[in-house]
């Protein structure tokens, strides 16, 4: 499963860098923008009191997440803080999992126990360790939902024919995980999202797209998106999830809700790669040590150059 050790903001960017050709741009963009989670009254009123990471539905879940790297520690933060009933696991064991990371009330489990008793499941682990979270998923019962964080980074994971050819790769990640998937928080850097939340209906809240093949899936993983303190966007199928991959306008972009739809319809296949490798290159040579985050702002301001 992902490290716990720290895990750079730039290697997200150099491990997509490599990804190889792309899917081709469909002809008609998915829909894009409908069935938006609203807050309702409950999550007005919490969000008055100034709270970014308070439940919009009054609904508590019991979640597993599987991995500790920078989106899963965050997300291991922010959920409880929703008031969510949330475990984490690694691959090393529970024995392993900093305190920091339970800090919010996050309990330390065992990826057997992560993913037993439980409404939401969240995978944040280097896809090359994919196959080894595989059975525990597969055995999940049919209502539980799948949520996908990750990206495809070759210098990570190993080179994967498949996504190399051009498959999307929340598509990939369904059939290897023998079930469908919600694509959320893969489009957002790890400090602006353990930083940058806001209540509901702050001027300028940044938008994440979520993206999948069910409605109902969705609309959970929008919420999901909502409890940590971002407006949760309808980006249509997992088929078009590709549009919100490294290189393309929305990626760590931090965009609202209404420049958030112009980006993702800008969404070009063929020129992302090499938006992506101009954008490692940059922090490569800036930073020049790729253990290391760049500054978050400097990154979001980079990245808008190059992907907008």
């Amino acid at each position: 499963m992902e490290r716990s050790t720290r895990t750079s903001d730039l290697s997200h960017h150099r491990r997509a860098c490599h990804a190889g050709r792309r899917r081709h741009q469909p002809d008609h963009p998915p829909r894009l923008g409908g069935g938006d989670v609203r807050p309702r009254d409950v999550g007005r009123a919490a969000a008055a009191r100034g709270s970014p990471h308070t439940r919009q539905d009054g609904k508590s879940m019991k979640i597993g997440i599987l991995g500790t790297g920078h989106i899963g520690k965050t997300l291991a933060l922010r959920l409880p803080e929703a008031g969510h009933e949330v475990k984490v696991a690694n691959s090393r064991g529970p024995h392993t999992i900093e305190q920091d990371v339970l800090a919010a009330g996050a309990r330390a489990v065992t990826a057997a126990d992560a993913v037993a008793d439980i409404d939401v499941l969240i995978v944040s682990v280097p896809l090359g360790r994919l196959l080894e979270i595989a059975p525990l998923v597969r055995a999940l019962p049919e209502g539980v939902v799948v949520i996908d964080t990750m990206n495809y980074y070759p210098t990570r994971d190993g080179a994967i024919e498949a996504l190399d050819g051009g498959q999307v790769e929340s598509v990939w990640v369904a059939q290897q995980l023998g079930r469908t998937v919600v694509k959320a928080w893969n489009s957002i850097g790890s400090d602006s999202l353990a930083s940058k939340g806001q209540p509901a209906g702050t001027p300028g809240r940044i938008a994440l797209p979520v993206a999948a093949d069910g409605y109902e899936a969705r609309r959970i993983g929008m919420q999901l998106v909502e409890d940590t303190g971002f407006d949760g966007y309808d980006a249509g199928l997992l088929a078009g999830s590709w549009r919100h991959q490294p290189g393309t306008p929305p990626y760590c972009t931090d965009l609202t809700r209404e420049e958030l739809a112009a980006a993702l319809a800008a969404a070009d296949a063929e020129r992302a790669p090499r938006r992506r490798d101009l954008a490692t290159a940059v922090v490569a040579e800036r930073l020049g040590d790729p253990s290391r985050n760049p500054d978050a702002d400097y990154f979001v301001r980079l990245n808008r150059v190059l992907y907008m």
